[in-house]
């Protein structure tokens, strides 16, 4: 005889950035709220946690990157991935959001049921199933998979004799000093690990098929000092926020709609730091515009003083296979290598891999259209965070969890126990992410759809989203709302 499932207000899944903020705003909204965290890992921190290769550090400023609600005290503006965790879990746990906390919990499938207005959330943990109910469900585990990275097919990696490591899964005990590291990839890992294995005694060389946008940042924020200074800790903090959305905004509509005198500008700072007649053209001289990727951020241009250091070599080319000693590329060039480095990206994954079903009836994500970027048409209930391409996750996150709270607050005030996105057959689709790379193309068809205008189409502009999530109405002719009992009376035809 089974027993009755656990059951709690709000049901949150994953206890990284995104999850832990998300139930700082609900305790902090609704004291009086049940609710768990089931995170899949043995830890908090997500991103933070499981990423331990050399240098990791953030790729957005930490007066971004970090809670609205909590100031970031560190000295560094790009902060290195110990110093992030730490603060995350710092937060749960001066909240007491760490108690809430089930770990080892890989959430499996969750299905709603009209009749009973609830999600019934099944996982797996330590190898037995268990269940929990709740009344609304927000998904915060990111969007990518933590059990894998993406490597590409190379021909020949078993030839060669070294190791073959993905940043996602590095060895603890990894010695790189004196070793030739070939570095495959050209993102923001690959140039966070160059100058880093570079200062462990290695000599880098980084190969990659295209190039990206790389531009060094100050790794103090000079103005958020001044701040500090002379106004209190918060006020400080939310000056230095308002200054770097305002610059990062700004950067990214020049590049929109500037993108020649953009890339001319970002050749001027390169050539600045790399060393005379280097050549820029090759190397730093992407096909596609700026923006269209993210741009890569190096604090005080460590990847370009290491190349002017000559600890690391750029190498633009194509490999055409791998060899007992290292790669063979299609230039007919050969690279030599004690151990190679695949940081070739990362494989999308929505909501940590969760089946969703609404009343028996399995939610097709491809054919499910994202109602203002944070639920989904015809799954009540529901709320997800994906942040921003072209800013700092956490913006976002902030943004969907204040909605949340005032979608809950609506929904308290009326006696309503059900909100429900209900698409309009006249709003034609596009795809959910509207950027270019190939972690992001590979998996746009396992996507959920944007609509061609509000409230179904996706934003990537801060400035555009805070009013309408922060300030906007709740009430909204997409979205339906019913009180307790309503659904199963119109379904039953009462």
């Amino acid at each position: 005889m089974s027993s009755t499932p656990e059951h709690v207000d709000v049901l949150i899944v994953g206890a990284g950035l995104s999850g832990i903020g998300a139930a700082h705003h609900l305790q902090t909204a609704f004291p009086w709220r049940t609710y768990a965290i089931l995170e899949m890992r043995d830890g908090i921190g997500g991103t933070w946690d499981l990423f331990r290769y050399p240098g990791i550090r953030s790729d957005s400023d930490m007066f971004t990157l970090g809670y609205r609600f909590r100031p970031w005290l560190g000295d560094k503006a790009l902060a290195d991935g110990g110093s992030i965790l730490e603060y995350v879990r710092d937060t749960a746990a001066e909240a007491g959001i760490d108690k809430h906390i089930r770990y080892r919990h890989r959430v499996l499938r969750a299905e709603w049921s009209t009749a009973d207005e609830r999600w019934t959330v099944t996982a797996e943990h330590d190898g037995e199933t268990v269940s929990i109910t709740a009344n609304f469900l927000f998904s915060c585990s990111g969007y990518y998979r933590y059990d894998e990275g993406y490597t590409p097919e190379f021909a020949g990696t078993d030839r060669f004799s070294g190791p073959i490591v993905h940043p996602q899964q590095w060895p603890e005990q990894l010695d790189v000093a004196g070793k030739r590291v070939v570095i495959i990839g050209s993102g923001a890992t690959a140039v966070t690990l160059g100058p880093a294995l570079a200062d462990q005694g290695a000599h880098v060389v980084m190969l990659q098929r295209s190039p990206s946008y790389i531009i060094s940042m100050p790794a103090r924020d000079a103005f958020a000092d001044r701040a500090r200074r002379i106004l209190p800790t918060k006020a400080a903090y939310a000056l230095a926020r308002a200054k770097n959305v305002g610059l990062s905004t700004a950067m990214y509509q020049i590049s929109q709609r500037y993108p020649k005198r953009m890339r001319a500008w970002i050749f001027e700072l390169q050539k600045r730091w790399l060393p005379a007649g280097y050549d820029i053209q090759t190397h730093f001289n992407p096909s596609y515009k700026p923006w269209d990727q993210r741009l890569c951020l190096v604090p005080n241009g460590d990847l370009f003083r290491a190349i002017r250091q000559d600890k690391l070599e750029m190498v633009t080319d194509r490999i055409e296979t791998f060899t007992e000693s290292g790669l063979k590329l299609e230039s007919g060039g050969e690279l030599d290598a004690d151990i190679i480095i695949t940081a070739t990206g990362l494989n999308l994954i929505a909501f940590g891999g969760l089946e969703l079903t609404v009343d028996g009836e399995k939610v097709e994500l491809p054919n499910a259209m994202a109602y203002k970027a944070m639920m989904l048409s015809e799954v009540p209930n529901f709320a997800f965070i994906i942040g921003y391409t072209n800013a700092s996750w956490t913006l976002k996150a902030d943004l969907v969890c204040e909605y949340v709270v005032r979608l809950l607050r609506h929904m308290d005030s009326n006696g309503y126990a059900k909100a429900t996105p209900v698409r309009d057959p006249s709003v034609g689709t596009a795809p959910f992410l509207d950027f270019q790379p190939g972690y992001v193309l590979r998996a746009l068809d396992r996507l959920p759809k944007q609509g061609d205008r509000a409230p179904w189409r996706l934003r990537q502009n801060y400035l555009r989203d805070l009013p309408m999530l922060r300030y906007g109405k709740i009430v909204d002719p997409a979205m339906r709302f019913e009180r307790a009992g309503e659904s199963a009376r119109i379904t039953s035809g009462q």
